[in-house]
């Protein structure tokens, strides 16, 4: 079965992360198959909008760190790929919705706020998670976040991993839509039908210049990060973060 799920109906290519057993949490060939999905998307006359989703009760979990060998897995070259996807949703010349069905944590909430509309489940949450496993925001985090909610509250999301609620994150400016769970397959299909009915070169002319105006330095972001995470993965720190996060218990760091 495949870990990422493709079809395209009425102009909307669907993208949805199939690892529910895990929560969805992205593999290198996920995370491989989206881009190259993201990128063919703009050359394709029968997609005119994205939707990237999750199965089962999260949208994703982050990034694998399940296995014995997850620090040796979660290096550079993930930081790299990460921040690859992320590039491939805002450069993209059409609407990419994140269709918010769970919670979104680690690099699945940097996913979350690259694309340009998020549409929620009432009961979904968002975390940014990477302190808790002695590591920092990628995949441009460091930048959407602060583009989102501005300084002091990005400050306080990235540093303490504060779990946010859905209508916490609307009001926060997150997300940009929320619905009872019971709506929202319902509500998102109407949101991503006006965009696919919408006029494409006005998207498209619109995305490029918001994401000038707010999202200027996401590539300086994409350096310091990968360099910063680099060095932090190879702490004491990140591998008592990690292999707490595979025990399921409180990590005890010592600044080393």
């Amino acid at each position: 079965m495949r870990d990422l799920k493709v079809r395209v109906e009425a102009g909307v290519l669907w993208l949805t992360l199939h690892r529910p057993e895990q929560l969805n949490a992205l593999t290198d060939v996920m995370v491989e198959e989206a881009i190259s999905q993201l990128r063919r998307a703009t050359g394709r006359d029968d997609v005119r909008v994205v939707v990237l989703t999750g199965s089962g009760r999260a949208f994703s979990a982050g990034a694998d760190l399940g296995g014995a060998d997850a620090q040796e897995r979660y290096d550079a070259a993930s930081v790299d790929a990460a921040n690859y996807l992320i590039r491939s949703v805002t450069e993209l010349d059409k609407p990419v919705v994140c269709g918010l069905n769970g919670v979104a944590a680690g690099v699945g909430m940097s996913v979350a706020l690259a694309c340009d509309l998020v549409v929620a489940t009432e009961s979904a949450a968002l975390t940014v998670a990477f302190t808790e496993i002695g590591l920092m925001p990628d995949g441009g985090a460091t930048a959407t976040l602060a583009a989102a909610v501005g300084r002091v509250r990005a400050m306080r999301l990235a540093l303490l991993s504060d779990v946010v609620t859905a209508q916490e994150a609307y009001a926060a400016g997150l997300v940009s839509h929320v619905f009872l769970d019971e709506d929202y397959q319902e509500e998102l299909g109407k949101i991503v039908q006006r965009l696919a009915a919408g006029p494409p070169l006005a998207f498209a002319a619109t995305k490029k210049a918001i994401n000038a105006a707010t999202l200027g330095g996401l590539p300086d972001a994409f350096a310091r990060e990968r360099t910063g995470q680099a060095v932090l993965l190879r702490t004491e720190d990140a591998a008592e973060g990690i292999k707490a996060f595979a025990e399921k218990r409180r990590p005890e760091f010592g600044g080393q």
